[in-house]
């Protein structure tokens, strides 16, 4: 067993990346604790922590972004360390170092990492410096004066980009320069709104591109390695809804160029836990898009393929250790795709949904992480994703086969969810043949809505949901008074 610095974690996270993490925690032997928001009672994470302390806040979203609260609960636990999960405090310089001062250890890179990654104007120039690829583009800070007039020079199509952010907010796609100006006042308006902070630049688009991104680990004592690449390009609004490893459309030598690219990034960086390097792909040629400073969503597949566990890595690397394998020891096997499974109905332009969870059944031979238990409820007041859906095949045929599996064997009743809808989309020709790119989900606008049941499918359906309405079987199984005045009377 591993002897760590800390006997305790604290995940100062929820949903399916805080039960994920805490099963790493105590499979490891350390105790397990969590912050938590009462909307979330009964959830999945507290059932698996050792130890809760309850936060509040204007909203349940701003409670997991208050870090005096979090360290305060923190330090009134004993806590060792804290692992952020991803999203709400993951990427907040400040809170790292709010760790470190408060005598804990902080479960992923330096401060300075996450700032200069997370200022993805910063993040560009850096990684541009020093001879990495980068798409043409227009900086805002280089000279505020001058950005429009630069951004057109770019030429379209452009995509405009707040400085601080990423997730697809404040994101804008302009094919017609005429309309530049005014998309830069939307742009600029959401990141402001989003990230209190309006400073933009723009990068030349590529149409129909594929987006991949390569996990990286980094140790302290300055070996970097590589995990192989994600494919990520099934994304609707800018988010992801399902990632695949490795990439169907990378060969051998492109795989090498663009995973090496990656590491010699986090490299350059100093970078220290684990981190995911994100490109642009098309026509055989990448981009530097940015770097997500923290464990990604998507991490599962990686895990699937090469057979590591990434929070472990991220606990050791934390712990001062060193990585225990070389880039050479690092093989991967099969295919592996991860399906978001969201509260939201694809048939309205994927709009959240709410509701209660009245039945909830994990498929067979599938890994589920998932953040709501039966019984439960899911909420309009953290983002729509219930869980994930990995599947593990011998190649990317046996792995799609194995998710549509899995898709129809996860039962989830009480509100409208995408899983129908993934099964149509990992269904379409296009996407069977890894013919993909970023802006595919929209094309597909045909298999967005579900298709109406035709009048036998429906009779059935309201046959049995009949049997399971007490009142009706009850009603039906009672003998009428008259009748049952009768008694055995035989005709």
């Amino acid at each position: 067993m591993t002897a760590f610095p800390f006997d305790s974690v604290m995940v100062a996270n929820r949903g399916e990346i805080a039960a994920r993490v805490l099963r790493t925690v105590k499979a490891l032997g350390l105790r397990a604790l969590l912050v938590a928001h009462r909307i979330d009672e009964g959830a999945p994470a507290l059932m698996l922590a050792d130890d809760v302390r309850w936060i509040d806040g204007p909203t349940p979203v701003a409670a997991f972004l208050d870090s005096q609260q979090i360290i305060a609960a923190a330090k009134d636990m004993g806590v060792g360390a804290i692992h952020p999960g991803y999203g709400f405090l993951s990427e907040n310089a400040d809170f790292a170092r709010a760790v470190a001062d408060a005598g804990m250890i902080f479960v992923g890179p330096t401060p300075a990492a996450i700032e200069l990654m997370g200022d993805k104007v910063r993040a560009r120039n850096f990684v541009a410096e020093r001879g990495f690829p980068v798409a043409p583009s227009a900086i805002e800070d280089d000279d505020p004066a001058t950005f429009v007039a630069r951004a057109r020079a770019v030429g379209a199509p452009l995509l405009i980009k707040p400085s601080a952010g990423g997730g697809g907010k404040g994101m804008r796609i302009v094919r017609d320069l005429a309309t530049l100006d005014d998309e830069i006042v939307r742009a600029r308006s959401e990141g402001q709104r989003y990230f209190g902070d309006g400073r933009l630049f723009v990068e030349r688009y590529v149409e129909r591109p594929r987006h991949i991104e390569v996990q990286v680990l980094g140790d302290a004592q300055g070996h970097v390695v590589h995990l192989f690449e994600r494919e990520c390009s099934l994304q609707r609004r800018f988010q992801k809804i399902v990632e695949e490893a490795p990439s169907p459309v990378l060969d051998d030598a492109e795989r090498a160029r663009i995973c090496d690219a990656a590491a010699g990034i986090a490299r350059a960086a100093g970078y220290v836990n684990a981190g995911t390097v994100e490109f642009i792909y098309g026509r055989g040629e990448f981009y530097f898009l940015e770097m997500n400073t923290r464990l990604q969503v998507e991490h599962p597949v990686t895990e699937a393929i090469t057979g590591l566990d990434l929070v472990e890595q991220q606990l050791r690397i934390a712990a001062g250790l060193p990585l225990d394998f070389a880039q050479a020891d690092v093989a991967r096997t099969g295919h592996a795709i991860e399906l978001r499974i969201c509260a939201e109905d694809a048939g309205r332009d994927f709009a959240p949904t709410t509701g209660p969870v009245l039945k909830l059944t994990p498929p067979q031979g599938a890994r589920f992480d998932v953040g709501v238990s039966e019984g439960g409820r899911v909420s309009a007041a953290f983002d729509p994703m219930i869980g994930k859906l990995i599947v593990h095949g011998t190649n990317r045929a046996d792995a799609l086969a194995k998710a549509d599996a899995a898709l129809g064997d996860l039962v989830l009743l009480g509100l409208k969810t995408n899983i129908a809808y993934l099964r149509r989309l990992i269904a379409d020709p296009q996407v069977a043949a890894g013919d993909i790119h970023t802006g595919l989900i929209g094309e597909k606008v045909d298999i967005m809505p579900d298709p109406a049941p035709d009048d036998a499918l429906l009779a059935r359906l309201i046959t049995l949901a009949a049997h399971h309405v007490p009142e009706l079987v009850r009603e039906a199984a009672e003998v009428p008074a008259l009748h049952a005045a009768m008694g055995s009377w035989r005709n």
